[in-house]
């Protein structure tokens, strides 16, 4: 019985050091006092040790040996020895200094060279004078065995009162390294290094719920999206990032706090009445295109912009074409054109000969001074100077054959692939290049 309750305490032990909470607290007491016992009365010296274990916020495990010694009613030295398993319950919490507490257990008594399993209760106060020392102050009953005492048996049950020092060690868990003890600790996950208040959370200094170890504004409140600096004018951009502090509410700012410009033309669009300005374009205060002669038409559109004019004549005045230029202009003819290595005349281009012919014939003071010939870049020079002869002459016989003498067309000739009208890299461009133009010209 004696072994299994020695392996019982053992067990108990060491199984509360691996079940440790947080703060992993033991403690080592020691003290002295009087005890007596029920039936013989008497007094004696009575020592005690224990070691504590903090299990939780209600209860420790204790493991205590008491003595009884020098008792007056005997005449030997020992009277008995009792190491025990206490459990502690704790009446107060652990922020007073004054720390009443009830405690129970069983042991092993020894008494008169004999042994045996038996139980104590008790009562008890602890007064800290400092956060790992403590006074102590209790008065127990510790239940007695029988046993033979003069071949008579007897059982002694004591009362003992006890007064003694606890001192308190082992460190308490601080997985965050801050400080302060992960039981107190109401930021448990702290970044290393950072400062912390009582309550192990990071310092915010300006109190605007943004920690200083990551606020850019540590002193001054402001918004956890700017990372704790305040903005002003409310444009989402930091104060001390702003570049336009004043901006009015719920205009839409740039990264530097300042109003959109789109067309970047100098004034915001909130302001802009012309937001589509083209760059560059000189505006006015309201973001629009200078208009210097007020036509209608922004100066970088007007081609007359300092005199007022229609847009249908690109801002300019409208002047009336005089006799002369109204007959040249309907002297005008297109040229004909001509398909690749061909130097005669298709159905839709003969249109355009008539309408030569026609001119000629209504206005016999006018002539063909010149009569040019092209072609595009294919084949070689010769070739197509000779082709664009070859058209040339085609154009001219078209034009005679209607009747209209011969010296009404003054100059003939052909060019071959020089001054083309269009690129030659391409089929279209190749098509304008092959070609016969004329000029009307009056002669009197």
């Amino acid at each position: 019985m004696k072994k299994v309750l020695l392996i019982t305490l053992v067990t108990l032990i060491f199984g509360s050091t691996f079940a440790q909470t947080s703060d992993k607290k033991w403690g080592i007491g020691a003290g002295a006092g009087v005890y007596g016992t029920l039936k013989q009365g008497g007094a004696g010296f009575a020592p005690e040790l224990y070691l504590s274990r903090y299990l939780n916020s209600r209860f420790d495990l204790m493991l205590k040996g008491d003595m009884g010694l020098f008792q007056s009613k005997l005449n030997n030295n020992l009277d008995f020895f009792n190491p025990a398993l206490d459990l502690r319950l704790k009446l107060s919490n652990e922020s007073k200094k004054f720390r009443p507490y009830l405690y129970a257990g069983p042991g092993i008594l020894k008494d008169n060279s004999e042994s045996g399993v038996n139980f104590n209760v008790g009562i008890g106060s602890k007064y800290y004078v400092s956060s790992g020392t403590a006074l102590y102050f209790d008065a127990g009953y510790i239940n007695g065995i029988e046993v033979t005492r003069a071949s008579e048996k007897v059982r002694d049950n004591f009362l003992k009162a006890t007064i003694g020092v606890e001192f308190d060690f082992g460190k308490a868990k601080d997985s965050d390294m801050d400080g302060v003890p992960d039981r107190k600790d109401k930021c448990p996950d702290t970044p290393a290094g950072v400062a912390v208040d009582i309550n192990g959370c990071p310092i915010d200094t300006d109190g605007d719920g943004v920690a200083d170890y990551i606020d850019d504004c540590p002193t001054v409140a402001g918004l956890a999206s700017l990372k704790g600096c305040p903005d002003a004018d409310g444009d989402g951009v930091a104060d001390k990032d702003d570049k336009c502090p004043d901006t009015p509410k719920g205009v839409k700012v740039d990264a530097k706090g300042c109003p959109v410009d789109t067309d970047g033309d100098g004034v915001a669009d909130y302001l802009d009445k012309c937001p589509d300005t083209p760059k560059g374009v000189k505006v006015d205060e309201k973001g629009c295109p200078i208009d210097t002669d007020g036509d209608g038409i922004a100066d970088y559109l007007d081609k007359c912009p300092t005199v007022a004019g229609p847009k249908e004549n690109q801002g300019c005045p409208v002047v009336e074409k005089t006799a002369e230029e109204k007959e040249a202009e309907s002297m005008k003819v297109d040229p004909v054109y001509f398909d690749t290595n061909k130097s005669t005349i298709s159905k839709t281009e003969k249109v355009k000969i008539d309408k030569v012919v026609k001119l000629l014939k209504e206005n016999s003071n006018y002539k063909v001074k010149v009569t040019t010939g092209y072609t595009d870049s294919k084949g070689s020079d010769a070739y197509n100077l000779n082709l664009s002869k070859q058209r040339v002459n085609a154009v001219v016989n078209a034009i005679l054959s209607n009747n209209i003498k011969k010296n009404r067309i003054e100059l003939q000739k052909g060019l071959g692939k020089a001054n083309p009208a269009a690129t030659n890299d391409t089929e279209e461009g190749r098509a304008l290049n092959r070609r016969v133009e004329f000029e009307l010209v009056k002669t009197k």
